[in-house]
């Protein structure tokens, strides 16, 4: 019986943790996603407005 203790409280502390990681890599890939949608918007806005090179 102790060890089905044991058993319990070490899947609650894991569970935590797989948490903050599943929460962590959505937050990563989206921030990906939005630099590289920016990325794009500006390179679309420099070929429609043209540079400021002299």
């Amino acid at each position: 019986m102790p060890y089905a203790a044991l058993a319990l409280a070490a899947s609650m502390l894991l569970s935590g943790c797989v948490a903050y990681t599943v929460a962590s890599t959505a937050v990563s890939v989206t921030a990906t996603a939005v630099e590289a949608t920016a990325d794009v918007v500006g390179a679309g806005v420099d070929l429609v407005v043209g540079g400021d090179e002299d």
